[in-house]
């Protein structure tokens, strides 16, 4: 069994304008995942720094920072950052830059027995629906791998029919409202999982710190293999 997690951090920036990287990690530590995917973690203009000092993220959680940065200050790519529990082995990396308007990118982390994608999709409809073929079309040419996808995917239909490229390969969760965070009506963030894993559990971290640490919820899941 696996957790796994994700979390739009808003660049560590809480409901109070204040930016708090301890808040951050505090519901980190308190929802013990092996695996995160954050989404803004860095900081949009400038040296596009990390919002969370990776010696904070070092010294007060069992959590290390995927080598994904381009840029010396950052820990994500195009705010995207995966987090694994300590001493887990990375066989592979890859980052997407995704078409539209916006700035947007996916990361593709390769462990042992899994693949983790990191997303922030679009606001824009038809960018979303483009960026989610660009994805599928993009680990379809891959060797194959049990894979998850987690993530803000900004879609606010319930029937997800925007994301309809994944569905040929992913079965699609929504695990609860996670947004706005001070009283959650949408389920912008989701997980997806190949055909090969399944959910044992999900859900949206619900607690006072994180309402207050940013204006999204995190959301987890529990997955193992299909036996």
């Amino acid at each position: 069994m696996t957790r796994v997690a994700s979390y739009n951090i808003r660049k560590s920036v809480g409901r109070d304008y204040r930016r708090d990287p301890a808040r951050v990690l505090s519901v980190l530590k308190a929802m013990d995942p092996d695996i995160v995917a954050l989404q803004e973690v860095d900081r949009r203009f400038g040296r596009r720094a990390s919002s969370i000092p990776r010696a904070m993220l070092a010294e007060e959680t069992d959590l290390e920072i995927v080598d994904l940065a381009h840029r010396p200050d950052s820990i994500g790519w195009h705010g995207n950052a995966i987090l694994l529990r300590r001493g887990t082995e990375v066989e592979g990396i890859h980052t997407l830059a995704l078409q539209g308007l916006e700035p947007r990118g996916a990361v593709v982390v390769d462990l042992e027995n899994l693949r983790v994608v990191g997303v922030h999709l679009a606001l824009l409809r038809r960018a979303r629906q483009a960026q989610v073929a660009q994805i599928a079309a993009f680990l379809g040419r891959l060797p194959h791998k049990p894979t998850l996808i987690m993530g803000d995917f900004n879609e606010w239909s319930r029937q997800s029919r925007n994301l309809s490229a994944l569905d040929a390969q992913f079965n699609l969760h929504t695990p609860g409202h996670s947004f706005p965070s001070v009283k959650p009506l949408v389920g912008l963030d989701k997980i997806a999982l190949s055909r090969d894993l399944t959910f044992k559990g999900s859900g949206v971290h619900s607690c006072e710190a994180a309402r207050q640490a940013s204006d999204h919820m995190p959301i987890w899941a529990e997955i193992s293999a299909v036996c």
